[in-house]
């Protein structure tokens, strides 16, 4: 079996001992006859697969006892609606705008109550990140919004936004466990679980106990209300039971790794090795300033789109799958999560040196 280097932005790579761990416990979980596909969530057995998964994450984390963990559905998406469902109190919220997501949360928003741009980095493409020391943080909004990593565009947040004392919600789906991060600067952070944890299917969040409440928007779904799941404790239906389980494998694996400072390390190096070879290439380069680049995607290009087009085809016949860019940066991306092995961005700088030798 040869396994492929997989560039994917999500679903993307898992690691490896995790697939096989969880391959050789399929048909047979330790002893119980059966998958966990297959097993009910209200089981004892399932029940210590999900405590024992958030466990793991607040000790990873560090997450303060004040706030609550959820396993949900719907993707991060969902949360575009459920985060003003639940949270726009005074039907206000700020919005800094730095890609597609972040847009795609800021219009959802706008049908909930008065959602305001209060940044965006939109007139270059979101090929930055705005500064946000000093933003006109609205008086009575009820939280300020951002993505932190942007899947598509490859910048990041390297400082947090001033918030002025509003609480900061932030979509962090593809830097999740990436390095380690403060969760009480936030009031809530979340994220689908797709790009650095776990398959599709889940989306882990983490508020404050203190924005939960009944107190939700008129009209809003049972199931959306943060309160019914985190009474429940994740279990007010049946959860995405099986992505949870390979979520827990994941978060044993990091910390079987060394935790989020290791992590933070091991992706810091990879990066690097494709960073620098972008920044000394006379064919490819980075879309991305600087001192905004993302550690988990990276966004590259030739200039020259039919050369774009075959580099895409001949990494995929040497085995570096999905390195296609986003229909709207085009170009390339090589998304460098977690489980992505330092092995497999040298390969790929190799293969990248060997394609400009030859189109040079």
């Amino acid at each position: 079996m040869k396994r492929v280097y997989n560039f994917s932005a999500g679903p993307a790579v898992l690691p490896e001992e995790v697939l096989k761990e969880a391959a050789e416990e399929m048909l047979d979980y330790r002893g119980c006859g059966m998958s966990v596909m297959e097993m009910s969530h209200r089981s004892k057995a399932y029940e210590t697969i999900i405590t024992e998964a958030e466990a793991d994450l607040r000790e990873l984390m560090n997450i303060p006892d004040n706030y609550k963990v959820l396993f949900l559905q719907g993707g991060a998406s969902q949360q575009f609606a459920m985060i003003p469902m639940n949270l726009m109190k005074n039907k206000v919220a700020d919005y800094i705008v730095t890609g597609q997501w972040a847009k795609k949360a800021y219009q959802e928003a706008s049908i909930y109550g008065k959602a305001n741009k209060i940044a965006s980095s939109e007139d270059q493409t979101f090929s930055y990140i705005p500064d946000c020391s000093d933003l006109p943080i609205s008086e009575d909004a009820d939280y300020v919004y951002i993505c932190e990593n942007n899947t598509i565009y490859g910048t990041k947040y390297k400082t947090l936004p001033n918030t002025k004392g509003k609480p900061l919600v932030a979509d962090v789906s593809s830097c999740f466990l990436s390095e380690p991060v403060d969760v009480e600067k936030y009031g809530m952070i979340y994220g689908g679980v797709q790009k650095n944890i776990g398959p599709a299917g889940v989306v882990i969040a983490i508020i404050r106990e203190d924005l939960i409440t009944e107190d939700t928007l008129p009209g809003t779904p049972t199931m959306l209300k943060y309160k019914t799941h985190a009474d429940a404790k994740s279990l007010y239906n049946t959860p995405p039971a099986y992505g949870i389980y390979i979520c827990g494998k994941v978060f044993k694996w990091i910390k079987k790794m060394g935790g989020l400072a290791a992590m933070k390390e091991h992706n810091e190096k990879k990066a690097k090795i494709l960073y620098d070879f972008l920044d000394s290439s006379k064919l490819f380069k980075g879309t991305v300033v600087k001192e905004d680049r993302s550690l988990m995607n990276v966004p590259f290009v030739t200039g020259d789109a039919d050369l774009d087009a075959k580099f895409v085809k001949e990494a995929k016949e040497a085995g570096f799958e999905n390195l296609k860019g986003h229909r709207t940066v085009g170009g390339m991306r090589a998304s460098i999560y977690n489980a992505m092995p330092i092995e497999g961005v040298e390969k790929l700088v190799e293969f990248m040196k060997k394609f400009e030798a030859e189109n040079a």
